[in-house]
């Protein structure tokens, strides 16, 4: 049965996906899931367990951060973490060179180019959460423990206190 082939990203997302044994599902969404809010609408899942992979310089070096969609990253915990000076958001270019993936389509793997990746202790409590998959329509569904393993991502306290 032939399938239409993914955008680029996603069939690299894939890819790394296939090669890494990895135990997830990965879906195509025709509404879109450019945002937290509309990934979480999209699967039909608490706004919590949507993974927000945002990329922050740091000291000149990208970082990319996984927080729950329902939360905010706080730079300077990102800072603190990653040993530097200040943590910024990245911008759009340096989003795309540092991970090959538009902003709001960031999967979390595969990322040459990026050597620390942070992942926030709440997303380890779910069972299942969602990550991009390389497009504004693709989301990959897997257990908090394989994001952790396929990411290579270190569990931290890297989110905002609730205001």
């Amino acid at each position: 049965m032939a399938k239409e082939a993914w955008p680029d990203p996603v069939e690299r997302v894939t890819a790394y996906l296939r090669d890494a044994g990895a135990e997830v599902r990965v879906e195509e969404f025709s509404d879109g899931t450019p945002t937290a809010q509309a990934a979480a609408k999209a699967v039909g899942c608490e706004l919590a367990q949507i993974v927000k992979s945002l990329v922050f310089e740091c000291d000149g070096k990208p970082v990319v951060v996984m927080v729950p969609g329902d939360r905010r990253a706080d730079s300077e915990k990102i800072a603190s973490a990653a040993g530097t000076r200040f943590a910024r958001i990245a911008g759009v270019e340096e989003v795309q060179d540092a991970t090959g993936f538009e902003p709001g389509a960031v999967a979390p793997f595969p990322l040459p180019r990026v050597e620390r990746v942070f992942i926030d202790r709440t997303l380890l409590s779910h069972r299942l959460v969602w990550i991009g998959a390389g497009s504004d329509r693709h989301m990959a569904a897997l257990s908090p423990a394989e994001l952790v393993r396929l990411s290579r991502a270190r569990p931290m306290d890297v989110v905002a206190a609730h205001t």
